[in-house]
C-alpha cells in the first residue's frame, strides 16, 4: 500500500544538467554541470556550472566539503577551487564549534540519558565527542 502522507516526488524537467567529473585523485574533484533540455540536448540560455568538493579530517572522521565554484571554465573553476575549498572548511569548522557550543550549554537531567552516572555513562561509553 502506498503512503498517502508521503509527498509527490517529481523531477524538475526544466532543470536537468548533465555532469562532467574532474579530479586530481589527491584533494578533491570538480564537478561541471552542463544546462539540458528535457531531451538531452545542450540548452544554451542556462549558465554551465561547477561545484568543487573535498573532504576535510577531523578528530571525529572525514568531513565532506561541497562548495559551488564561480567559474567560466575549467581552468577557472581549478584557480578558485584553494580559496573555496579553504573558505568552506572555516564554515564546517565554525560550524561544528556552534555545535559543540549549544550541546555543552543543554541542562543534563537525571533519567534522560546523555548523564555521567548510572549504567553505560561517563568516560568510555564509547561516544564520540568533538
Amino acid at each position: 500500500m502506498a503512503d498517502t502522507n508521503m509527498p509527490e516526488i517529481k523531477i524538475d524537467a526544466d532543470n536537468m544538467y548533465r555532469e562532467e567529473s574532474f579530479s586530481d585523485l589527491k584533494v578533491g574533484s570538480i564537478r561541471k554541470l552542463i544546462p539540458v533540455t528535457a531531451n538531452g540536448d545542450d540548452d544554451d540560455s542556462r549558465a554551465v556550472r561547477y561545484e568543487g568538493s573535498a573532504s576535510l579530517m577531523t578528530p571525529a572522521g572525514s568531513l565532506p566539503l561541497s562548495f559551488e565554484l564561480e567559474a567560466d571554465d575549467l581552468a577557472g573553476a581549478i584557480e578558485k577551487f584553494p580559496e573555496a575549498v579553504n573558505a568552506e572548511a572555516e564554515r564546517a569548522i565554525e560550524e561544528l564549534k556552534e555545535m559543540q557550543r549549544q550541546q555543552s550549554q543543554k541542562i543534563q537531567v537525571p533519567g534522560q540519558g546523555g548523564g555521567q552516572g548510572g549504567f553505560g555513562g561517563g568516560q568510555g561509553s564509547g561516544r564520540i565527542q568533538f
